[in-house]
């Protein structure tokens, strides 16, 4: 029997990555609403919770597609994996490197893979990431019961938590602690790491990336228990019979949702939330709020059958989520190759900025109020652009799988 499709699942897919395009294009990084910042450290914003609720999407799909490929030839379901894991990979590289000319010295040079010991083209990054992710959660959904994977999850964030404490110095969660850092500069080296943190720190590192696999099996887990209807067995026990298979389910979700919250919390008194090093605390936290939210979603639209604009401006953005993320980072940057006269600096140089940049200084910026107003629509303004590309391609039936 084919399990029933969700519309809740796919607006929750969506909704991050507009989301994701949205906090990560502001006018101006300087004047931000502080919802749409992330935290300087530890601490948890509502911005902070857009990448693991991706995350938690992608290991919901993945329950669709896992039981096809446990049907098939292991060489099919190895194939397709590495296939996509590199894919990714390759996209999140590409994006880095891309436009692979930049300004110097009033002229366009080619950007090289290493230009010192200090700079580079920097490797990791979000797709990066979430092909990691995505490569050993499918391995360990492919090869292990449900039961296993949650074991399995909870086992990584223990010896996360385990190794990030005692292989760290004397503050083992600080930015300066943080053993993390030491692996990823053996690993990558100093040129190819980000470097916008004041020092040398990926936040989307080698080492933390290692406590968002349980993030996407997370995913996983509960996508299998709603395609299921809730009728998995809780602590070995049945749940009651009742004629209405997703009250029973929702409920559930409420229950799973609390119980990782109440984790979170109590394991943040040690391990504090923290986005920056993926902190198993962190893990815990988003991963309840990402249950509630699609709990809630699937009381509304599915339960209650609400279906409105709102609801249908997200799905638009769950039917090619990577493809127009992927975009939304290389517009950017591409049209930052074009230099407009933005005036005279302090040393009476041409100050050259963007299309982009011209937009929101002249336009968005000029809108009475505090900066963060400008900054704001200026993000609104990109994000609608996406948008009615997103429309545009839907509307075709064109739907690229990456």
């Amino acid at each position: 029997m084919k399990p029933p499709r969700y519309y809740s699942l796919d607006v929750f897919r969506g909704a991050t990555v507009a989301l994701m395009i949205l906090v990560n294009n502001p006018g101006t990084w300087s004047a931000m609403f502080d919802p749409l910042e992330h935290a300087l450290w530890h601490g948890c914003t509502p911005t902070d919770l857009v990448f693991p609720f991706f995350l938690f999407a992608v290991g919901n799909a993945m329950a669709f597609v896992i039981p096809k490929l446990q049907q098939q030839p292991q060489r099919v379901f190895w194939r397709k994996v590495i296939k996509r894991t590199l894919l990714i990979f390759a996209i999140g590289l590409f994006i880095n490197w891309w436009p692979f000319f930049k300004w110097e010295n009033n002229e366009l040079i080619l950007k090289v893979w290493q230009e010192s010991d200090e700079i580079g083209i920097r490797i990791m990054g979000v797709l990066q990431r979430i092909a990691i992710a995505y490569f050993f959660a499918s391995i360990i959904a492919y090869y292990f019961k449900q039961k296993q994977v949650l074991v399995i999850s909870c086992t990584i964030l223990v010896i996360y938590w385990i190794l990030t404490f005692a292989l760290g110095s004397s503050d083992p969660y600080s930015l300066e602690g943080f053993i993390g850092t030491k692996i990823d500069n053996q690993i990558l080296g100093l040129a190819h790491i980000y470097k916008g943190e004041g020092v040398p720190f990926d936040p989307e590192g080698i080492y933390s990336t290692i406590s968002t696999i349980p993030q996407v099996l997370f995913g996983y887990l509960i996508g299998d228990y709603i395609q299921k209807n809730g009728n998995i067995k809780w602590l070995n026990r049945d749940l009651p019979q009742t004629d209405n298979v997703q009250y029973k389910m929702v409920a559930g979700l409420f229950v799973l949702g609390t119980i990782a919250l109440t984790i979170g919390y109590i394991w943040q008194w040690d391990f504090p939330f923290n986005k920056k090093i993926w902190s198993s605390s962190y893990v815990f936290n988003t991963t309840g709020l990402a249950i509630l939210t699609i709990g809630a979603m699937i009381w509304f639209i599915e339960i209650l059958g609400i279906k409105n604009g709102l609801m249908k401006f997200f799905d638009v953005f769950g039917k090619n989520p990577l493809f127009i993320f992927v975009l939304s980072g290389l517009l950017p940057r591409i049209l930052g190759l074009i230099r407009i006269d933005g005036g005279l600096n302090d040393k009476g140089e041409i100050n050259y900025i963007s299309p982009l940049g011209w937009f929101y200084q002249n336009v968005c910026a000029k809108i009475p109020g505090n900066p963060e107003i400008g900054s704001f629509v200026y993000s609104l303004i990109f994000l609608g652009f996406f948008w009615w590309l997103a429309y545009l391609l839907d509307k075709k039936k064109i739907y690229i799988k990456v």
